[in-house]
This record gives structure tokens, sequence and C-alpha cells, in this order.
């Protein structure tokens, strides 16, 4: 599985210009679920997201994290995350996981979350959705579960 955590002050996300996820600060979360992952990697990723100290604390040091701080988080399904573009100009996506795979996991990742205490709005899966960040810091991390960078 894989993430792109971004530190934010405000974001939502819409469907059809129907909002369905929106937070004040907090965290963004793309998540992208790959062929052959499975509950540990939603697990693991959600525990790592979960524990990020990565919001400041009196001092003005990234040592917060989002249950200290009273963040949410907005998580948006997107498999374009698994795609390979080592080869030719066009992405390849055959390592992304089926969507109903992906889905399970995506589910899987954000009850993970909620179990550790962290509110959160989300997008929709399979659909077209425009997500509005107002990234702050910038801050913006890139997780995997199963490669270290």
């Amino acid at each position: 599985m894989r993430a792109v955590v971004q530190r934010v002050s405000e974001a939502q996300v819409s469907v059809d210009d129907r909002i369905t996820g929106v937070i004040g600060k907090g965290l963004v979360v793309f998540i992208g679920v790959e062929t052959g992952d499975g509950s540990e990697d939603a697990e693991y990723l959600a525990e790592k997201i979960a524990g990020l100290r990565i919001f400041e604390d009196g001092g003005g040091k990234m040592n917060l994290p989002l249950t200290e701080v009273g963040g949410k988080a907005l998580v948006v399904s997107q498999f374009t995350l698994l795609g390979d573009v080592r080869k030719g100009k066009r992405p390849s996506f055959t390592k992304a996981a089926p969507p109903e795979e992906a889905n399970r996991l995506y589910l899987e990742f954000v009850e993970a979350l909620k179990a550790r205490g962290i509110h959160v709005e989300e997008g929709v899966f399979r659909a077209e959705m425009l997500v509005k960040i107002y990234n702050d810091g910038p801050v913006t991390l890139l997780l995997d579960s199963k490669r270290v960078f």
C-alpha cells in the first residue's frame, strides 16, 4: 500500500459538485492499493500515519501527532499512486489491485485510523473527485508499506 500524506490547514473533496468530506487542520491521505497488499499493510500505514509527529509544538518543532493537535484526516483513494512511468510516457497501472480488493483494503485503512481515535472524512471510491488542499508547510510525505525510501 502506498500513501501520500499532506499536512493541511484545510481541505475538501467533492464529487459531482457535492462535498463528501471536509476538514480543517489535519492530514490529507491519498491511498493506493497494490496487488498482493493485505490487512497488515492497512494496519501498518494507519499506525504509522496516526503517529506521525509532523505538527509543530509550542517551540515550533515538528513534534506532535494528529491526535495531539485535534486534527482530522481526509482520506482519498487514488490508484494512480501505483502508476509506473519507468518505460514510455503513459503510466502503467498493472500493479494496482483490482477494484473490489482495493476498496476492501481502503475501508480497512479508514477503520484502522478511526480505531486510533482519528476523525476521518472521505472521498468516494472510484469516483472522479475534485480535491482542494491548503498544504501547510508545505509538508508532504510518501509512505509505502513494503518499501523504505
